[in-house]
């Protein structure tokens, strides 16, 4: 891992994220940071966890940032076809509790939690709601926005991604109309996520993340190509 830090870092790269499949990867974090630093290689690490708020309560004491995936980090699927209000109460409360830690030990080490939203796997709670669309990324980014808040905790950017690049800019429009009508400013990481490789999957990774950042929308960016990380930096 270090040395492709080490080759994407000399590439442009003012970023990184790894992922974090489980304890041994996420402690693993602190011996890629202090082998970066001996190089003299001080960029912020981001861990990418999915499933485990345990796994990102640990990476968070080592990392700059985590990125957590609100659509499996909490609602398992179960293959329910039904939910009530209540059941929205219950698992917002089922969030709230889970989420609690990880928030304490983010704002003990001053790490920042990335709210990474996927078109492609949304909770069935969500999917029941909204439907595979960009007001269901909405809505589970929101849902979390929301409880961040009721813990003061402001330390948080927010991505909302899709392979369809029409869904992914109509999804980013509508999280910034929503912030500015509750009077939020959070920053956005902008991504056209299972972009592919060669020029179809640059103009399409640039035709999402260019026209948003056109109208001043996004703070950090990262082209995803299936080659490569070096030249996912090239392309960004």
């Amino acid at each position: 891992s270090s040395n492709q830090i080490e080759r994407i870092y000399s590439a442009g790269c003012e970023i990184v994220r790894l992922s974090c499949k489980d304890f041994k990867e996420a402690e693993n974090l602190t011996n890629i940071k202090d082998n970066l630093i001996a190089k003299g290689i001080n960029i912020p690490l981001v861990a990418d966890v999915h499933f485990s708020s345990r796994i990102a309560e640990v990476a968070a004491k080592h990392a700059k940032k985590v990125r957590i995936n609100p659509g499996n980090y909490i609602d398992k699927r179960r293959s329910k076809t039904d939910f009530t209000d209540e059941d929205d109460r219950i698992h917002q409360q089922k969030i709230l509790e889970k989420i609690k830690p990880l928030v304490d030990v983010c704002i003990h080490h001053g790490t920042s939690i990335r709210i990474g939203i996927n078109h492609g796997s949304l909770s069935e709670r969500i999917l029941f709601k909204f439907g595979n669309t960009a007001q269901g990324m909405l809505a589970s980014a929101l849902e979390f926005v929301e409880i961040f808040r009721k813990f003061d905790f402001h330390n948080f950017i927010i991505s909302m991604k899709a392979s369809h690049v029409p869904t992914m800019i109509k999804a980013n429009k509508l999280l910034v109309a929503e912030m500015k009508n509750r009077g939020y400013s959070y920053p956005l990481h902008l991504g056209v996520t299972e972009a592919g490789d060669g020029d179809y999957a640059r103009v399409k990774a640039a035709c999402g993340i260019g026209s948003l950042l056109a109208e001043n929308i996004g703070d950090t960016i990262r082209v995803s190509l299936s080659s490569d990380p070096v030249d996912e930096v090239k392309a960004g």
